[in-house]
């Protein structure tokens, strides 16, 4: 299905949603996620993640109890809102709901770059947006399937968390696609659990990862924002 139609230097050119997601969600569009960790690097620096086997059991708890999932929830939300005043409601709890400073900055940081690029672009009217807010709104004004931007939302995150650990730990490119690709499942499972974008399941359980992010902000050496 052909979602969108655009003209650049007099090229007509067409998008399709894989495609336009893989562009979003891709290393190189400017929100530069490279530079956090969601908390990683406090637990790889106090001896809590040590190992590959450290780094899949931590992205496990973001998956089912942490920011993964919590995310997963807000964008479905997001695409489910069915006015601007909702859209807002949804925002606004997304902020509310991180656990610290850096959580914040990283989210909000994150969703101001993705709206301004994809305003820039796509001349799409976009306020500044939470990175999963941001993502669901656009994902639905662009007729992109949820399940499709949830999973590839969800893949992004744990990826460029895995690349944190292979910066941090002893940790090879091998390995870390293996780690990325027997957390598959588990993602298509978090992505259906949280389709439905009811805010009323809200919640998160990932108190590690929550205190890392914590212990983070005063870390005196450190290579990551968060």
């Amino acid at each position: 299905m052909i979602t969108g139609i655009h003209m650049i230097m007099g090229t007509l050119m067409t998008t399709e949603p894989a495609v336009l997601l893989m562009q979003w969600l891709s290393p190189a569009y400017p929100v530069g996620a490279f530079a956090y960790s969601h908390g990683l690097e406090a637990a790889v620096a106090d001896g809590t993640v040590k190992t590959g086997a450290d780094l899949s059991l931590w992205l496990e708890d973001l998956l089912t109890h942490g920011g993964a999932r919590s995310d997963a929830l807000l964008l479905a939300a997001a695409y489910h809102a069915d006015s601007q005043a909702a859209l807002k409601d949804i925002d606004a709890t997304a902020r509310a709901f991180c656990p610290s400073a850096e959580r914040l900055r990283e989210t909000a940081l994150q969703g101001e770059a993705f709206c301004r690029t994809t305003a820039a672009i796509w001349g799409e009217d976009l306020s500044a947006l939470t990175y999963p807010v941001a993502l669901g709104y656009a994902a639905k004004q662009h007729s992109i399937p949820l399940d499709l931007t949830q999973q590839m939302y969800l893949h992004a995150f744990v990826s460029n968390l895995i690349s944190a650990g292979q910066r941090l730990l002893a940790l090879g490119q091998l390995e870390g696609q293996q780690r990325l690709s027997a957390l598959s499942p588990l993602m298509r499972e978090t992505a259906a659990a949280t389709y439905a974008g009811d805010l009323a399941l809200l919640s998160g359980a990932s108190f590690a990862a929550d205190i890392a992010s914590m212990r983070h902000e005063t870390q005196y050496s450190r290579i990551f924002r968060s």
